[in-house]
């Protein structure tokens, strides 16, 4: 599989990664240890994961099947903290905090190490310069390799970059940014990707398949055994089964038929070649799943059908992204 760098630094990863959202709920230890082991098979390397992810059994199965099943020297984890379990605050972006869950994140994962740590989401309770601190003593402790955000938006992203550039001893600087970004959602396009390509941090698109509808698979029902079925994901897939989401999936359909391929491979290429991405992360449930999306590394959309493609999904965007003169 072909390698990229993680933003401006030296850091390689395969350009498609391996998410574990579901791992330790809905995929098993079974399921997981097929679908590692293929994905490491096929040359991947970036696994993705995060300290709430199962309530913390997908960093655990992560952990069990590291070493066991593929050498720990050859995967980039990278994994999130700042979430957590309070319906009152769902972020905690504190020094304190970060630092422990980053502890606990590598009990569980059985490693001194993550490669990439990233901030879960923006804590507006809290300082950023004190967030960002705890990213700079992690890299500068040695347990994490590199450091990186989640769910910051665009003026958030471009303040925590700025500052780590003007603080004085702040060493770490920001390689990554992990945001949804499909065929279905392309907010990162209004300011996100812009100020990650300016800033040189790479961008790791979540959910690349539209939380699964861009495969195709929700066009006339919901099947039971899919997330959009499933009693934890239900509410995650509901927001793209509308009539907007519709004429999407109907146009990356045709354009798959047109290319003898499918709507998975369409939609994840289309994503992957993307200005400014890195790695799209492809939540596989099983090894026939993983198999279906890693089968894209040989594909490349025709700049005919990329165009099709973004006219069809074309978000709104005016004042101020366009030139505002001529309005």
């Amino acid at each position: 599989m072909e390698q990229r760098h993680l933003g401006r630094t030296g850091l390689r990863v395969s350009r498609i990664g391996l998410g574990t959202l579901t791992w330790g709920r809905d995929t098993d230890e079974h399921d997981a240890a097929d679908v590692l082991k293929a994905f490491w098979d096929a040359g991947g390397t970036l696994v993705d994961t995060a300290d709430v992810y199962g309530d913390g059994e997908a960093e655990y199965l992560l952990g069990q099947l590291v070493e066991r099943l593929v050498p720990r020297r050859d995967l980039v984890i990278a994994t999130k903290a700042g979430s957590v379990p309070d319906p009152d605050r769902r972020f905690d972006g504190s020094r304190g905090h970060l630092l422990a869950a980053l502890d606990a994140s590598l009990e569980r994962l059985g490693t001194d190490y993550v490669d990439v740590w990233q901030v879960h989401a923006f804590d507006a309770a809290t300082p950023l310069d004190e967030t960002l601190q705890a990213l700079d003593i992690a890299v500068a402790s040695g347990r994490a390799r590199y450091a990186g955000v989640s769910n910051f938006s665009g003026w958030q992203l471009a303040k925590a970059a700025t500052w780590q550039l003007a603080a004085p001893g702040v060493r770490t600087r920001l390689a990554s940014t992990q945001m949804e970004y499909s065929l279905l959602q392309r907010g990162v396009e209004r300011e996100v990707l812009p100020a990650a390509l300016d800033l040189g941090i790479g961008l790791l698109p979540s959910s690349p398949l539209g939380r699964g509808v861009l495969t195709g698979k929700y066009r006339r029902t919901v099947p039971p055994d899919s997330r959009g079925g499933s009693e934890h994901l239900a509410g995650f897939v509901a927001p793209y089964l509308d009539d907007a989401a519709s004429r999407i999936v109907d146009a990356v359909a045709t354009a798959a038929d047109g290319l003898a391929t499918t709507p998975l491979q369409v939609a994840l290429a289309w994503v992957r070649d993307r200005p400014g991405v890195v790695a799209p992360l492809v939540g596989a449930r099983n090894a026939r799943q993983l198999a279906a999306a890693l089968s894209v590394e040989a594909l490349s959309l025709p700049d005919e059908i990329c165009r099709a493609l973004d006219d069809v999904s074309a978000p709104v965007h005016r004042y101020p992204d366009q030139d505002w003169s001529t309005l």
